[in-house]
């Protein structure tokens, strides 16, 4: 994909799964996720066995511009074409590069290239209501708040709020 300012898109590949399953294992991205279980080569496969080569999914690998080293992911997924939407998702998993704006930026270059090469028409997301900085980062890339789903997902032994946020194709 077009390179920008910091960073630039790549898409996911085999060779990306260690990468996947150490970010994706950490303390500092697993909190944020529903999904609790421990990735494991075996399940990275399946996604992108099932998912991601059956077009059900888009990942591309986030990479830092200057170092051109790969940092984190952003994906759709449950795409549906009849409804022309899917859900988005983001994790910058090399600790040195989260807080930098990264992960707004690439939010932009997938929501450009959901609405102008998938031709969708909504993208929707859901984060903990807590989680401050997500949240902030998905406004500055053009999401709007829905709304919130009180006691929504049970994790870690616990219900928890979820925020609910989308982003329209004014161009449809």
């Amino acid at each position: 994909m077009e390179k920008n300012e910091g960073i630039y898109l790549r898409p996911i590949r085999e060779d990306d799964t260690a990468d996947i399953i150490r970010w994706r294992n950490s303390a500092k991205v697993k909190q944020f996720f529903i999904q609790q279980d421990d990735f494991t080569e075996e399940s990275h496969l399946n996604w992108l066995s099932n998912y991601v080569n059956k077009g059900k999914a888009v990942q591309f690998i986030i990479v830092d511009k200057k170092s051109d080293r790969s940092i984190g992911s952003v994906y759709i997924k449950d795409i549906d074409m009849i409804h022309k939407k899917a859900e988005y998702g983001i994790f910058i998993g090399e600790e040195q590069n989260q807080g930098k704006g990264y992960g707004t930026e690439a939010a932009r270059l997938m929501i450009d290239y959901a609405f102008n090469i998938l031709k969708l028409h909504r993208i929707y997301l859901r984060a903990y209501t807590d989680n401050d900085r997500a949240i902030a980062s998905y406004k500055k890339a053009g999401f709007e708040v829905e709304g919130v789903l009180k006691d929504d997902v049970f994790v870690r032994g616990k219900y928890r709020d979820m925020t609910w946020m989308s982003i329209i194709n004014q161009a449809d």
